[in-house]
Order: C-alpha cells, then structure tokens, then sequence
C-alpha cells in the first residue's frame, strides 16, 4: 500500500486569524477601535472577524499589525495582496523576531497564539 502525503493545512482566513490575534491581545472589539484611535471601527473589525469583509485596505492592515504586534505582510499576504512566495522571507523574520524562533511551521504558529490567547485570559480573570 502506497503512503499517501499529507496536504499542507489550510491557513485560517483573514478573518479568523484577525479574530485569534485579537483574542491573544487580550482585547475587545471595543479596545481594538480604541487603539487604532478609531480608524478601525469595532463594527468594521467585526465584519472583518467574520469574513463579511475579505480585502481591508493596506492601511487598516498595517495599523491592526501594529496593535496586535503581528507581521504586516503576513496579513499583506492573507488579504491577497501579496504572493506568499513575496511575503516569506519577511513572515520568518518576524515569526523569529515575536517568538525568537525560526521556522514555525502554521501548526506551531496557530498553536501559540492559541495558547498566548489563553494565558492572556488567565490573567484578566
């Protein structure tokens, strides 16, 4: 019987990985509007998280990366406007730079955000 491989894992939408960054942060809708000094709306960010809305302009892009200290062209990428083989190279830099190590495959990535999401919940509660 022949091995089969494994596809890669699909990468979340925009949408839900915003949402997942989100929820790491610590912050509600309400606070994200607040930090971008309401460029974002939390009704924006909303439908953004649900994926009513697919291509955010590279502006709103760029001020949620700063907020949730997240890479600019991962989320370049993830809104298609950059091609992933553009974005790589600057994605492992600043996967390396935010969890000081290189290479995280998606798994790994979605898992600590999963678990910074949670520790950050441990303490506000």
């Amino acid at each position: 019987m022949a091995e089969h491989e494994e596809s890669p894992p699909e990468k979340p939408s925009l949408g839900r990985h915003l949402a997942a960054l989100r929820r790491a942060a610590g912050l509600t809708l309400r606070q994200v509007e607040e930090a971008t000094n309401k460029e974002v709306s939390n009704a924006y960010l909303s439908q953004l998280e649900n994926d009513k809305i697919n291509k955010p302009s590279p502006n709103i892009l760029y001020v949620l990366s700063g907020v949730y200290s997240t890479s600019y062209e991962d989320l370049m990428e993830r809104a298609g406007y950059l091609a992933a083989e553009a974005a790589g190279s600057a994605r492992r830099r600043a996967r390396a730079a935010t969890f000081a190590i290189e290479n995280l495959t998606p798994e790994e990535e979605k898992a600590l955000i999963a678990y910074l999401g949670f520790i950050r919940q441990q303490k506000n509660a």
